[in-house]
């Protein structure tokens, strides 16, 4: 059996072109609350991660007063306040559908929370590609495996025969901790030779790009 049947997305940066509206929407919740701002590139590297584990890595550990106003600005400024576009990637659809009528079975694990990602959907009609998904409220942060390990047992799936796929390094580790087939994408938050290092064995610069490698390898 072709080990390309279960096919795991990360979603900001992999789906969705969002990286830009993250990083600034972080970059003004912290000048808004009174903290240093952080760099374009230093916000990237912690993109993928959970919200909260996020900001302390990137802000350091804040009173729970602080943490709890920079929780409350930020969504605020992503949902309705930062007008930075972040549509779905050009090639999104056609490549879900490509996979998709190929009987690849198709899922999400993503940093995002569930009232997050179900928002998108809401918004993009995604949500009828993915019958499986797993939130960080819902498990373990990346890179730890869990996400993708309760997805493989829901969907009936062996780490042989999974594949996970997602722009950050992040992604890349939690794979490789699951014992699954890690592929990069170059479209959001970090470079080939960073996802390559985190354990990446394909790297893919489009969506178009790696439907065409997984369907060529179901062959």
């Amino acid at each position: 059996m072709s080990k390309f049947q279960f096919v795991v997305f990360d979603w900001d940066g992999t789906l969705m072109d969002s990286i830009g509206r993250i990083v600034s929407s972080m970059q003004r919740t912290a000048e808004h609350v009174g903290l240093a701002v952080p760099s374009e590139q230093a916000t990237k590297d912690i993109i993928g991660l959970s919200l909260e584990p996020a900001i302390e890595r990137l802000l350091g550990v804040l009173d729970s007063q602080k943490k709890q106003t920079f929780l409350e600005r930020y969504k605020d400024e992503y949902v309705t306040l930062n007008t930075v576009a972040s549509p779905m990637f050009d090639d999104a659809v056609n490549s879900l559908e490509a996979l998709r009528s190929s009987n690849v079975q198709l899922g999400v694990a993503t940093g995002k929370a569930r009232r997050g990602l179900d928002r998108v959907w809401q918004e993009t009609n995604m949500a009828q590609f993915f019958p499986y998904s797993r939130c960080a409220n819902e498990s373990k942060g990346k890179p730890n495996p869990d996400m993708l390990i309760e997805l493989m047992h829901e969907a009936g799936y062996s780490p042989d025969n999974t594949v996970m796929v997602g722009d950050s390094i992040h992604d890349m580790k939690m794979a490789s901790a699951a014992g699954v087939f890690p592929i990069g994408v170059t479209m959001g938050a970090h470079r080939a030779d960073q996802l390559k290092a985190a354990g990446a064995e394909y790297i893919a610069s489009s969506l178009t790009e790696l439907s065409n490698f997984i369907l060529k390898e179901r062959l």
